[in-house]
């Protein structure tokens, strides 16, 4: 049993983690459509001296305004993507610390479908970015230097899916045959 207490407190730090995350993201989010909104508009929003933020960013960087909106417009739409990743994630947490172990048919279910979510919704992110800069690219050619291969957790989701059949697994050998919707 000591080890299933580990796994809970485990289970609490992930459910915080989540949290934390999902906030972090709404934040990220919320900057990242105040900066092009502040961008279309013109506001100097930080000026030293004769230096401004927008100055900075396009001599220094060598970045340009298509590739600096095509930027921040990828990084909102991956703030929702893993706001809504961590919600899932969250109420995972909040079932399996309820039901008090991860040893159930009902959080197998529900550790794959996570799992399943955490290929997807990257992917689709992915999908959506690469035919937004597509287009985009198209019209300013400079928005093609504009990675994302960085911006997929197909690894963890996997990892995922497979951990949930070592949960059914554990389910079934201490006798959970209880299918409970999630």
């Amino acid at each position: 049993m000591k080890t299933l207490k580990i796994i809970q407190t485990l289970m609490k730090i992930a459910k915080i983690l989540c949290r934390i995350i999902f906030i972090f993201c709404i934040v990220g989010f919320c900057l990242c459509a105040a900066g092009i909104v502040s961008l279309a508009l013109g506001v100097e929003t930080l000026k030293i001296g004769d230096v401004t933020l927008h100055g900075l960013i396009e001599n220094e960087a060598g970045i340009g305004m298509p590739e600096l909106y095509a930027a921040i417009a990828v990084g909102m739409v991956f703030c929702v993507s893993e706001a809504v990743l961590c919600r899932f994630a969250e109420n995972y947490f909040k079932n399996e610390l309820a039901d008090g172990t991860p040893f159930t048919l009902r959080g197998s279910k529900e550790l794959l479908r996570l799992g399943i979510l955490a290929v997807v919704i990257p992917l689709a992110a992915l999908i959506v970015c690469s035919i937004g800069l597509g287009i985009a690219a198209h019209f300013y050619p400079a928005v093609e230097k504009i990675r994302l291969s960085d911006y997929s957790s197909v690894g963890t989701g996997v990892f995922m899916i497979i951990l949930s059949l070592f949960c059914r697994s554990g389910a079934e050998q201490i006798g959970d045959k209880t299918e409970t919707a999630g």
